[in-house]
């Protein structure tokens, strides 16, 4: 079994290296073995809750390791996973760490590097992993640090049935103008909000989608000098595009819908488009969506970038502090394979297999057939996404597209976040927000300026 192979492979590499496998969480079993216990954090998204329920029945049972979950809220779980890995508590062995925190973790000495156990582990098939995301989940020594869970890109969902009784047609790569043109003719058919946007505050809330705008209309956080450029007029055009847009056209309390909310009203029929992940997709065309059959899909909006959209993972990674670090890339074997893909679609359904990871997903003729409405385009947004290190117009002193790749940005970012929710709610213009916001974002690179 894998789980033979795999640990007989880890315990010959930590002789040769001298290292003393820990014991700690193992209960020995009859026979002799031992059984390990896993601690896993992670976002509570659909993805992850298949993966728990079918843990027990198939990875326990195989493998011998159980797997103790805790899934918390996106806010919730980076709030317990940066006060866990800055502390090195050692409390979970693995956690859904993203494209954000990697790099950050990794360079803290806080992630364990996994490039030993992929080598070792030639059933994973590392090669099978679509490269740019694997490249996002690389340390600035070269080191592997994470493994995708599933992986997105952003794409422009819409109402063909609305369209069509309004006599309106998608473009196949629309601009932003042409998408708010559009929003304002179908504002209202069959009741539906001309588009849905994130509102609500997060870095990883309304700045997501609002950042890939702000790239595309030629604005940045900071020039290459890091002072801040919010209240440049390339970055006051695109958040107040935004902002214009959701308030004329979009959904009735838009400050405090985020991806969940937006989603929720979608598949409810009350929407007539909707800019987000790919990820989505899947729950617009499931059993019980009002809209299911009824929604086309086309890349993200841009302006004067050919590309927009952008590019996020959830990953696995261990903690370096973690004791049970082999069987913890057991489980990561494990749950991010093209076999656990393979039992998602047999048990559950290929539409709820975990997408946007893997080039063999899109040549299985099952996943094309249940995906058929998206899958083409799916594919795209997950490979050809804007690129992270150059994602808009002239250079800039970061990486990422949909965030900035400095650890203050978790901070500075919601902060911002809540400046443009107000002025979404209508509590204050978009000039001020950013008034605010660039005091905000000059003080926050004030150590990259040699303050």
């Amino acid at each position: 079994m894998k789980r033979s192979r795999l640990t007989q492979a880890a315990v010959a590499a930590a002789v040769a290296a001298g290292l003393v496998l820990a014991g700690c969480g193992d209960t020995d079993l009859p026979g002799g073995e031992e059984q390990t216990d896993l601690s896993v954090l992670a976002t509570d998204v659909p993805q992850i809750q298949t993966l728990k329920k079918l843990t027990k029945k198939h990875f326990t049972a195989e493998t011998g390791i159980t797997v103790d979950y805790t899934l918390l809220p996106e806010n919730e779980a980076r709030v317990e996973m940066n006060r866990e890995f800055a502390t090195q508590a050692g409390r979970y062995d693995v956690a859904s760490v993203s494209a954000y925190e990697v790099p950050i973790y990794a360079a803290n000495g806080w992630l364990a590097p996994l490039d030993s156990y992929v080598k070792a582990d030639e059933d994973f098939h590392q090669d099978d992993v679509f490269p740019n995301l694997a490249s996002s989940l690389t340390g600035e020594d070269g080191k592997l640090y994470a493994e995708p869970f599933y992986g997105e890109g952003s794409f422009l969902m819409y109402r063909k049935d609305l369209f069509r009784k309004d006599g309106l047609t998608m473009p196949p790569n629309p601009t932003w103008q042409q998408v708010a043109d559009l929003a304002a003719r179908v504002d209202g058919t069959d009741g539906a909000s001309g588009i849905c946007l994130r509102g609500l505050p997060g870095w990883g809330q309304n700045l997501a989608p609002i950042n890939t705008v702000v790239n595309t209309f030629g604005g940045a956080w900071y020039d290459m000098d890091w002072n801040a450029r919010l209240t440049s007029p390339e970055f006051r055009k695109a958040v107040g595009f935004y902002v214009g847009l959701l308030r004329s056209h979009g959904q009735p309390g838009a400050e405090r819908m985020g991806v969940l909310e937006i989603l929720d009203r979608f598949v409810q029929g009350k929407c007539a488009m909707m800019y987000d992940a790919t990820s989505l997709a899947s729950s617009i065309e499931a059993d019980g969506s009002a809209v299911k059959g009824k929604v086309g899909y086309v890349p993200a909006p841009h302006d004067r970038t050919e590309k927009a959209g952008w590019l996020w993972t959830w990953a696995w990674g261990i903690q370096q502090a973690a004791e049970n670090k082999d069987a913890a890339w057991e489980f990561i074997s494990w749950a991010s394979s093209k076999e656990f893909q393979e039992l998602v679609g047999r048990e559950v359904g290929w539409t709820s297999a975990p997408a946007g990871n893997r080039k063999s997903l899109y040549e299985k003729p099952e996943y094309q057939q249940a995906a058929g409405a998206w899958y083409r385009q799916e594919y795209t947004a997950a490979t050809d996404s804007a690129d992270p290190k150059d994602p808009g117009v002239g250079p800039r002193p970061y990486d990422g597209i949909g965030f900035l790749s400095i650890p203050e940005f978790a901070v500075l970012g919601t902060a911002v976040s809540e400046q443009i929710a107000a002025a979404i709610a209508g509590r204050q213009s978009v000039d001020a927000a950013l008034d605010k916001s660039q005091d905000l974002a000059q003080a926050a690179a004030a150590k990259y300026r040699g303050e």
